[in-house]
């Protein structure tokens, strides 16, 4: 019985997450704001990929910087003068889109294009909480082991797009790039899968292009 209640808390927060989710997209509908999520782990690249957006991109940008403790990045993006807002999660291991929706009360959204949401650095807690971006990019690294994928089929089968970054390193820890765009197309065959290394900047401009043609949809 213990266990039965606790499957149907979990439903009813899912539930009412989703319920927010939605009306948190329909706040951004409204404000023509594209919202784009990136998911992935500690020390993937997340954080260089927005900064990397930020600089390349002809657009108006603001950042929601989530994580145990935001202050780190969300001071990296406001040094490129973007509208930002950090939040702390604290002990949870995802953002949720009840912490979205007041992050967008704080955010100049008419004078705003785009809206990047750095999500907790985790491949697993974030999977089923929708925040009500209109895109999710999942960023993998080599570094990370080229079994990583196969080992973590849930977030990548959500994915709108999927970025295996530090390609230029895959060498050096005995990464295969290739089987790990392999794993994402078992697991989800129609996803584009773009191989990156934000250090040289290495398909930063393929991901821009993926990016503009989701907004454009």
């Amino acid at each position: 019985m213990h266990k039965i209640a606790e499957v149907e808390i979990q439903n009813d927060i899912l539930l009412a997450n989703r319920k927010l989710a939605k009306k948190n997209q329909r706040r951004l509908d409204r404000s023509n704001v594209f919202a784009v999520d990136f998911l992935g782990a500690i020390g993937s690249g997340k954080t260089t990929l927005i900064e990397r957006l930020i600089e390349n991109m002809d657009r108006k940008v603001a950042v929601i910087a989530g994580d145990v403790i935001s202050k780190f990045d969300a001071g990296r993006f406001e040094r490129y003068g973007v509208p930002v807002v950090g939040l702390n999660t604290g002990k949870e291991c995802h953002l949720d889109a009840h912490l979205v929706e007041h992050a967008l009360e704080d955010l100049p959204l008419e004078e705003v294009d785009i809206l990047f949401i750095e999500n907790v650095g985790n491949l697993i807690c974030p999977v089923d909480f929708d925040l009500g971006s209109h895109m999710r990019v999942v960023v993998v690294s080599s570094t990370e082991g080229d079994d990583t994928v196969e080992k973590h089929p849930l977030i990548f089968r959500e994915a709108d797009l999927v970025v295996i970054n530090k390609a230029d390193l895959a060498d050096a820890v005995g990464a295969d790039l290739d089987k790990m765009v392999e794993d994402v197309k078992h697991i989800n065959p129609d996803v584009r899968v773009l191989k990156t290394s934000l250090k040289t900047g290495e398909g930063v401009q393929e991901i821009i292009d993926a990016i503009e043609d989701a907004m454009a949809d």
